[in-house]
Parts: structure tokens; C-alpha cells; sequence
């Protein structure tokens, strides 16, 4: 790769994943050329860099592959961390790394079963109310602090934020009349807040012989 050329990342707008991991850079002013991707017509510049086929995908220019969203979180903010997403005011980076896993591991399943019930024998209401309890576990941590582990918005914060967002968006109504006053004010405080927005931007699909936008 040419000294002057960027990362390349592959990224879906509405994928929570690539999601966290566009937050990520955009946290960690990373720089990147950005190939918005549709998921039916995936280029196969992406599926020869990641067979596995979903994004995000971050090509950092030193001949190896980041295909796991957290592994992307990570490489950023490691190389430039100015809003300290990598230093909690409350626990350790492996406390953060720890609630995220149970977010992946827990939550998202419950998610899908929630989101798609005709997919599911068990989806429906009782995902939804296993989802809760993750739910409410998120409000007690936000009765300490108004970020998930203190003061300022963490890697925890912008790694779960796009599966709570998306857990809302299912059923707004329901989500809002819950009694978890801090979670909601801290899902509109994400939602509503400029880095979201730049990173949510609406970009064409990429296609092979064009550039990639500049993120």
C-alpha cells in the first residue's frame, strides 16, 4: 500500500457492528477510505479480504485483516485514544471487554429473537422481556454515573449503544414507557449527539474502480 493511501474499511450503515466500529474511528480521528457496502451485492474485493462475508471489515495496509468489530474498536484507539474510550473511571479494560462480551454473547441472541419472531419459536415477548433483564442491568449501572463505566462515554458506551438502540427501535413505544429513565436518557444522549450523526452519514454503495468516501 502507497504511504499516502488510508485504511480501508468496509461498513454497512445500519449494521450495529460496523457501527461501533465507525464510532470507534471516529473517537480515535483514525482517518479511513470508507466502502459503503450492500449486503445482497457484496463486492468481492471484501469477500477476497473475508470470506466470512460480514462487515465491518478493516483493512489497516500492513497486509492483515480486521473482521471482528471489536477488533477494529481496539486497533483505533489504541493507536490514538483522545477521548480516553480505553480508561474507564470505574473497572478495567477487561471489565469493559467483559460486558461486551455479555452483550454479544447475550443480549444480541435475544435481540434477533425478538426483532425477527416468525424466525424464532421462542421470539416474540419472551426475548423481549429476557432482553430486559440485560436492560436493567444497564439502567443500575447508569444510576452510579451517567456513562456505563463513569463520567465519560467509554469503548462499553459505543459498543453496546447500537444493540440498545436497535432493541428500541423494535417497539418505541413499549422501549419508552419503561421504567429505566437513565438508560433512555443516556440512548438519546448517543443518538442525538454529533459524533452519531457524522457517523450514521448516508453514503452510496462502493463499487469496484471507484475511490472510497474519505471518513
Amino acid at each position: 500500500m502507497p504511504a499516502t493511501a488510508l485504511p480501508v474499511i468496509y461498513s454497512f450503515r445500519r449494521c450495529p457492528y460496523a457501527m461501533r466500529a465507525r464510532l470507534a474511528l471516529a473517537a480515535a480521528e483514525q482517518a479511513c477510505e470508507l466502502r459503503e457496502v450492500a449486503l445482497k451485492n457484496k463486492p468481492p474485493e471484501m469477500l477476497a479480504a473475508s470470506p466470512k462475508g460480514t462487515v465491518p471489515v478493516l483493512l489497516p495496509g500492513d497486509g492483515t485483516v480486521l473482521e471482528q468489530s471489536l477488533d477494529v474498536m481496539l486497533w483505533a484507539l489504541r493507536r490514538n485514544d483522545p477521548l480516553r474510550w480505553l480508561q474507564p473511571e470505574a473497572g478495567t479494560l477487561a471489565d469493559m471487554l467483559a460486558l461486551v462480551a455479555e452483550c454479544d454473547d447475550g443480549f444480541k441472541p435475544l435481540l434477533d429473537r425478538y426483532k425477527y419472531p416468525d424466525r424464532h419459536t421462542d421470539g416474540g415477548a419472551p426475548a423481549r422481556e429476557q432482553g430486559a433483564l440485560f436492560l436493567r442491568g444497564l439502567e443500575d449501572r447508569l444510576s452510579a454515573a451517567p456513562q456505563l463505566t463513569g463520567g465519560h462515554a467509554t469503548l462499553a458506551d459505543a459498543a453496546l449503544m447500537p444493540f440498545v438502540r436497535q432493541f428500541a427501535m423494535v417497539d418505541a413505544a413499549w422501549f419508552a414507557a419503561q421504567p429505566w429513565p437513565r438508560l433512555l436518557a443516556w440512548l438519546d444522549g448517543w443518538t442525538g449527539s454529533e459524533l452519531f450523526e457524522r457517523v450514521m452519514h448516508k453514503y452510496a454503495p462502493w463499487k469496484a474502480g471507484e475511490a472510497g468516501v474519505r471518513f
